[in-house]
């Protein structure tokens, strides 16, 4: 009869752990509301609900932190986005890289793609407030 050596099972631990990758990517949306502010320095927080194709569902917390010319006052209402390149719901958490030039008053649109590794995420939604300028930085999506 053969042992399992400490390492064969440390292995087999590790492998039965990692998410299982479907054989194609899923189509994921986010819809999310976030408001904040901006004077050179630009934060925005919020909350939203990441859905998928398969059915997987998941509450999350969105943050938007950057600089760069920016000055204004804003809130998006009833916003999305669709992730590509995604095979598993958790991989839509985490950082992503972000550039944008805005300007708005009053009532405004707001479209955005941004990156995080193979999984990229492009956001649209229109608000209120007003706000113009140029910036870069982080947006931001963790666990409720």
């Amino acid at each position: 009869m053969r042992r399992i050596t400490p390492f064969l099972a440390a292995c087999a631990l590790i492998a039965a752990s990692l998410p299982a990758r479907a054989g194609g990517p899923i189509d994921c949306r986010l819809t999310f509301t976030m408001s904040g502010w901006s004077a050179f320095y630009k934060t925005a927080s919020g909350t939203g609900t990441v859905s998928c194709d398969n059915g997987q569902r998941m509450a999350v917390r969105i943050r938007a932190k950057g600089g760069g010319l920016s000055f204004g006052k804003s809130r998006i209402e009833n916003g999305t986005g669709e992730f590509s390149g995604v095979h598993h719901i958790r991989e839509v958490l985490g950082t992503y890289a972000t550039a944008e030039a805005h300007a708005g008053a009053v009532r405004s649109s707001k479209a955005q793609v941004m990156t995080k590794g193979e999984v990229s995420l492009a956001l649209a939604g229109t608000g209120r407030g007003w706000d113009v300028g140029v910036a870069f930085g982080k947006f931001v999506i963790e666990p409720r």
